[in-house]
């Protein structure tokens, strides 16, 4: 059961418009500075902070002392100014005396190392203890702020499992016990599900169960047993967080919960899906990978998240105006790349844009973590932009943007957590596998083709697209792998890639031939059987091209790094060894040239497509670099010719498209078109309808003839009413 949408009300006359802030951490600073904190608020048109995050040993400075007047004091101004809270739980880092007290709560690494107090989140969320206290703090803050008309949502902890997300302790290893005996029920099944007859492993009671702590040298888990484990790892954090959001519902029950994800295609550790059931609204943290991947990268990441939020509006908690201080090397956001981010997420269905932190840190381990008010205080680049910004989302809140619904992609590519958990074993053919990247890689390749897709979480209904794509989907269930089979049937067409399909949900590997899922399933449906996998090196440079082989050349005395396919794509990692395609199957493309032939691979099928019912399974046999899968997707020969049937302006509105990122949020009969430039050279809008909302580093008249040119960081906002008179 998923809990029923809610949104948190600003303090405007409507309690309506797109919510603009931050964290704010005013017990870092003096009180005579919140006034002033306030008043540049106000100027940057923010309204609404997140409070009290980090806040607990301020809250309750020893176990018997409560101080709330501090509290009292910032929500009754930040009231008065309009600015609503959304109020923590306070418990994402506990006071160093809880620590000392009970060190009991700490959790335990892999090798029985404490996890020692001084950061966020030292704690097991397996501890009676420490729950003890956490929901102690909960009860407290809702029995004080429940009726508090400027607390107008509850944010519960923060980023769980940031630090704790594995936690090997002996109360986890207790409570993995009774996970798995609710899992399976009888030993006999958990034997069966684990395999354990390998390296004598059988348990006789779920008493005799470990957690797969550090067992020496090279030592290799079980790979069923650590997917539980981490399974079991997400359900604890996810438990912990019901319990906090349920002690305050029971005492105040009216007001929205949320907690913030960490959704990038560099981290995504919790099943968000099974996360998205239990908030009233969701809400991700997202920081910006720098380089030319950066939007391409955050479009990725908010596709999945408007897929976790199913179409309703979700909620930036943050994110950063410039640097961050927590990588090797932090590099700056130039010139429109704030403005550009924000609106980016606005595009995906964010209905509200905060960044880490109002106020930058003079101290701490966050002090060069950039911020809304910088060092250099209001005169300053960044405090302009943002208040810039601030007033753009108030445009278009007036244009009447708030839950507008982002309007579908005809496909959609599905992510699966299990699956990126699963790519991390040690044990399969290559450790060098990423089931999240892969689904970045493909998003940005159907980018690259002109086209847009979905992201969509393998659990929920994609039975109302055209198309479906698991790249590194390793793992799939009997019945996910008939729910994929049924999509075929029915029309759909569905593309899977070399890794897809290789294990089920107990990491036993399907037999009779690659891939297995579904006993056989799968390779019926695409038409195809493999027998090996050809694991090559991945040495060669990124942009290696497939070279023309002279005759009189002679073959390579070492095993080359990479293998050419007929098609003029390459393969760096790993490719099928595809021994059998059913008749009805037609072969796309082959190996081919002497680094096949030095694998022995020359002529083997490394693409074909296969009908399946009323639909169409492609089957990608190898790793393929961005341009490869770009070049596929635009292969008339897979996707029924329609390059074939486009007139010239089409194919070259086509050619611009891939410049450009559009989305398009519908509300009703109001219909608003986001433009993104993709490129760092300028980029050409196809023609327009409609009214223009937002014009940013733009250049260009439409209006005597001409064409919008987006800028390096330029975006182009439309507002359409498609109402017609009766």
């Amino acid at each position: 059961m998923r809990r029923e949408f809610s949104w948190p009300k600003l303090l405007t006359e409507s309690g309506r418009g797109l919510a603009f802030g931050g964290d704010y951490n005013p017990d870092q600073w003096p009180e005579e500075v919140w006034d002033e904190d306030i008043e540049l608020m106000k100027r940057a048109h923010v309204n609404t902070v997140a409070l009290a995050i980090f806040s607990w040993s301020k809250i309750q400075p020893s176990e018997h002392t409560w101080d709330f007047g501090w509290l009292d004091r910032i929500i009754a101004k930040l009231g008065a100014a309009g600015i609503a809270v959304d109020l923590a739980s306070a418990t994402a880092a506990a006071p160093l005396w809880l620590y000392e007290q009970h060190p009991e709560v700490l959790p335990i690494d892999r090798y029985g190392h404490v996890i020692n107090p001084g950061s966020r989140q030292s704690w097991s969320p397996t501890s009676p203890v420490f729950k003890e206290y956490a929901l102690a703090m909960c009860r407290k803050l809702a029995e004080r702020y429940g009726n508090n008309s400027t607390v107008t949502a509850w944010h519960m902890g923060n980023e769980y499992g940031w630090n704790n997300r594995c936690d090997y302790s002996d109360n986890a290893q207790n409570a993995f016990r009774a996970w798995c005996q609710r899992k399976y029920g009888d030993i006999d099944a958990l034997n069966d599900a684990w395999g354990t007859a390998f390296w004598s492993q059988r348990v006789t009671s779920f008493g005799e169960v470990i957690v797969p702590r550090h067992m020496g040298g090279d030592a290799m888990a079980n790979p069923a047993q650590q997917l539980d484990f981490e399974r079991f790892g997400n359900d604890m954090l996810l438990d912990f967080y019901k319990a906090e959001r349920d002690a305050i519902a029971e005492i105040c029950p009216d007001k929205p919960f949320t907690t913030n994800f960490m959704v990038s295609t560099d981290q995504c550790c919790m099943d968000y899906a099974r996360w998205s059931d239990e908030v009233d609204f969701v809400s991700n943290d997202h920081y910006f990978h720098e380089g030319e991947s950066h939007l391409d990268e955050l479009a990725c990441s908010d596709a999945l998240m408007n897929g976790l939020a199913q179409g309703k509006p979700w909620y930036v908690m943050e994110h950063s105006t410039s640097a961050v201080q927590w990588k090797p090397l932090n590099a700056r956001k130039r010139g429109g790349e704030l403005m550009r981010d924000a609106i980016a997420h606005v595009a995906f269905g964010a209905d509200a844009i905060n960044f880490f932190q109002w106020r930058q840190s003079r101290s701490g381990a966050e002090a060069f973590h950039s911020a809304m008010l910088p060092h250099a205080g209001a005169d300053s680049t960044v405090y302009r932009e943002v208040c810039e910004l601030g007033e753009t989302l108030e445009t278009l809140a007036a244009a009447g943007l708030q839950g507008a619904e982002v309007e579908r992609s005809s496909t959609a590519i599905l992510f699966h957590a299990e699956s990126e958990w699963a790519t991390r074993c040690q044990t399969l053919p290559s450790m060098q596998l990423s089931h999240w990247h892969d689904v970045r890689d493909w998003y940005r390749a159907f980018l690259d083709a002109g086209q847009r897709a979905d992201v969509v979480p393998l659990r929920d209904d994609w039975s109302d697209y055209s198309t479906i794509v698991l790249p590194t989907v390793l793992s799939l269930s009997r019945d996910d792998t008939q729910r994929v089979a049924d999509f075929a049937k029915a029309g759909g067409r569905v593309i899977v890639n070399y890794a897809t399909g290789l294990i089920d949900e107990s990491f036993r590997v399907g037999l009779g031939g690659y891939p297995g899922a579904g006993d056989g399933l799968l390779r019926d449906m695409f038409g195809v059987r493999s027998e090996e996998f050809n694991i090559t090196s991945t040495l060669s440079p990124a942009d290696a091209i497939c070279p023309i082989a002279d005759a009189d050349e002679a073959a390579p005395d070492i095993d080359p790094a990479y293998v050419c396919l007929s098609n003029g794509s390459i393969s760096q990692l790993w490719q099928n060894v595809v021994t059998a395609v059913a008749d009805d199957a037609k072969v796309v493309a082959t190996y081919e040239g002497d680094e096949a032939e030095a694998w022995e691979i020359g002529g083997v099928p490394a693409i074909t497509i296969h009908p399946y019912g009323q639909g169409k399974a492609v089957y990608v046999g190898c790793d393929l670099s961005r341009e490869g899968v770009a070049a596929l997707l635009a292969d008339p020969a897979l996707f029924g010719g329609q390059q074939e049937s486009q007139g010239e302006s089409q194919q070259e509105s086509q050619r611009e498209s891939n410049h450009l990122i559009h989305t398009r949020r519908r509300s009703g009969h109001t219909v608003f078109d986001f433009y993104l430039n993709r490129d760092a050279t300028p980029s050409v809008v196809p023609e327009l309808s409609g009214d223009v909302v937002l014009a940013y580093r733009t250049s260009g008249n439409p209006n005597v003839g001409g064409r919008y040119i987006l800028q390096r960081n330029g975006l182009l906002v439309t507002r359409t009413v498609t109402r017609t008179a009766a």
